[in-house]
């Protein structure tokens, strides 16, 4: 490998160690706190992991980066902000935590799972054929598009997303004070990607989608509907991601029509970082993303001086990205691609 790259990895790795070493010499944060923040990056991560499935689910089926899927994850909170406010409003949402979140959750579930499906209707699937660039700058042009159209629609102000009174506070766990909307969302989170899991690796469905993500002519000829079975992986990549966009609401309280690019290239990286592709993977590099991103400025950063280290949390996490790139382009679980799927 390029001497120079070598160099990089090693600059990396002293600063990080360097970093890591003057933080804990100075002693600034208690044990509390370094479990508040990995807490924190869990129920972050968690998000993240969420909306990586839906990169890493379209990658393994179609073999292309669909760049719209932070749009579609938008689409589903902000438009369930919508249902939320006017049940805040009327009193419902506290009086029915449990009825009303189900409903926001459905209501922005259903909407990603609308645009995904209709963004792969109209901008995919008419390049199936094409050479892998030209689906690459739909998925680009789908994403500009679909954030313009919902500031159209919605106007460009940030929204703050209703809170529930019942997640206000802490919980104790083991003797832990835990912010209740961290444990909610990282519980939710959990829970849905273990039903994602066992739909993709239990179910007829599954089996389908990892037969058309092998060889989808040969899945063809098994008899299986590939067109529906892409449908699918759209439909249930897209109600994770609405999924998700409601647990992002209730952790940083606000919406609006941009809030899905920084979530959507994180979750990216998190999909690259387990290994593209692979879905255990994406929710290992959701929640590995997540807690480096969380604890790492304070760790990494701290100790080297920098005066306001969490506004470096997105050069820690990109940088990482670069790294995976570079130096392991398969991920942590990934498969080396054979050079027809690559």
């Amino acid at each position: 490998m390029d001497a120079f790259l070598w160099a990089f990895r090693l600059a990396v790795l002293v600063v990080v160690v360097w970093g890591t070493i003057g933080t804990l010499r100075l002693g600034r944060y208690t044990s509390e706190q370094w479990l508040d923040f990995v807490v924190f990056g869990l129920a972050q991560g968690g998000i993240y992991a969420l909306i990586a499935l839906g990169y890493t689910m379209v990658y393994g089926i179609l073999r292309m980066i669909n760049f719209a899927h932070g749009e579609v994850f938008m689409s589903g909170a902000y438009t369930a902000y919508f249902v939320a406010a006017p049940l805040a409003a009327s009193g419902f949402l506290n009086r029915h935590p449990l009825v009303s979140l189900l409903l926001v959750v459905v209501v922005a579930a259903a909407t990603s799972t609308s645009v995904a499906v209709l963004v792969e209707r109209v901008a995919y699937r008419p390049l199936r054929r094409a050479p892998r660039l030209v689906p690459l700058i739909t998925a680009i042009g789908a994403s500009f598009f679909l954030q313009y159209a919902f500031r159209g629609l919605y106007g460009s102000g940030f929204k703050a997303y209703p809170e529930f009174a019942v997640f206000r506070g802490e919980w104790q766990i083991a003797g832990v004070g835990i912010l209740r909307t961290q444990a909610v969302v990282l519980v939710a989170a959990a829970l849905f990607m273990f039903a994602l899991y066992q739909v993709v690796m239990r179910t007829k469905v599954g089996r389908a989608m990892r037969a058309v993500s092998e060889d989808k002519d040969a899945a063809a000829l098994m008899g299986i509907d590939v067109d529906r079975i892409i449908v699918l992986t759209f439909a249930i990549g897209g109600a994770a991601a609405g999924a998700a966009g409601v647990l992002y609401a209730l952790v940083f309280k606000q919406v609006h029509f941009f809030m899905g690019f920084v979530p959507g290239i994180k979750a990216f990286t998190s999909a690259v970082l387990g290994g593209i592709g692979n879905i255990p993977g994406a929710m290992l590099g959701g929640l590995f993303l997540g807690v480096v991103e969380s604890v790492g400025p304070a760790l990494f950063l701290d100790g080297l001086g920098i005066v306001a280290p969490y506004q470096l949390k997105d050069v820690i996490a990109f940088t990482m990205l670069v790294m995976v790139l570079i130096f392991r382009p398969s991920g942590i679980l990934g498969e080396r691609l054979a050079a027809k799927k690559a």
